[in-house]
């Protein structure tokens, strides 16, 4: 399988890692059709290439990911494209989430700015979590009128507890990275000039040692773990199909590029 070409991505590999560096930082890395279909692509090939032993995925400052473009996959002829992918997906997750989730190299989230949104899904289908001391977290869909992705619901909850899980989800709030450190969503935080040498560090010493040990011990791990994620990713698809249909998400979008408070009326 041939190395993809990227536009809104970088990819590296040195020494058995790969570091996938999201690279949209003048909309703080907002994944539109092109970034989706290059993750995609991109860890399809990382996947097809015995030689990669481990991922590191970040973003190009300032931020991780800051979420779907909502100017460019929420309004327009972006905004039926992104509903026709989410009927076309019922069965199983988006085919970005897919193919991060098919990979069975552990990922580790280099988490370098805001992860929220979308970026907060990216971090949680991560094996391991790196913040800076720059990194702030939140689950925003509510804010948009919508539900979560498949990874808020089934792997934030194992994570941070479901009470916590239900504050995050139900209130679209941030938090820092001392209280995501304190609730367990990442395993530890670092001065924002050190991330990308930690995460390299601890990846070099995962690197070293026997590879089918180290990917057959991700996937008992995941087996060890209740719930399907590809089924459920199902519902998630189908349920957020019928949301974008209603004007609850509409209003959503509309506040946030008019910059003014939502006004949700449960339609």
């Amino acid at each position: 399988m041939s190395r993809p070409e990227t536009d809104t991505l970088t990819l590296t590999v040195r020494a058995g890692i790969a570091t996938v560096t999201m690279n949209r930082p003048e909309v703080r890395n907002a994944l539109n059709q092109r970034a989706y279909a290059d993750l995609e692509a991109v860890f399809h090939w990382i996947q097809s290439e015995a030689d990669i032993r481990v991922v590191v995925l970040t973003g190009a400052d300032p931020a991780f990911c800051s979420g779907e473009d909502v100017k460019q996959m929420m309004t327009g002829p972006a905004r039926e494209q992104s509903q026709a992918r989410l009927a076309a997906v019922r069965p199983r997750l988006t085919p970005a989430a897919a193919a991060i989730h098919a990979c069975d190299r552990p990922i580790i989230a280099a988490v370098n700015g805001a992860a929220v949104g979308w970026g907060m899904e990216l971090c949680l289908l991560a094996d391991i979590r790196i913040a800076s001391d720059r990194a702030r977290f939140g689950e925003i869909f509510v804010k948009r009128g919508l539900v979560t992705d498949a990874p808020g619901m089934m792997i934030l909850p194992r994570l941070v507890g479901p009470e916590r899980a239900c504050e995050l989800l139900f209130t679209g709030d941030l938090i820092d990275a001392p209280t995501a450190l304190a609730w367990g969503l990442v395993s530890r935080v670092v001065d924002h000039a050190h991330l990308m040498g930690e995460a390299e560090t601890l990846a070099g010493r995962i690197a070293a040692n026997a590879p089918l040990a180290v990917r057959f011990l991700k996937e008992g791990l995941r087996r060890a773990s209740a719930g399907d994620l590809n089924e459920f990713g199902g519902w998630v698809s189908g349920t957020l199909a019928r949301l974008f249909q209603t004007q609850d998400h509409k209003e959503g979008v509309a506040s946030f590029l008019e910059k003014r408070p939502a006004v949700f009326r449960g339609h």
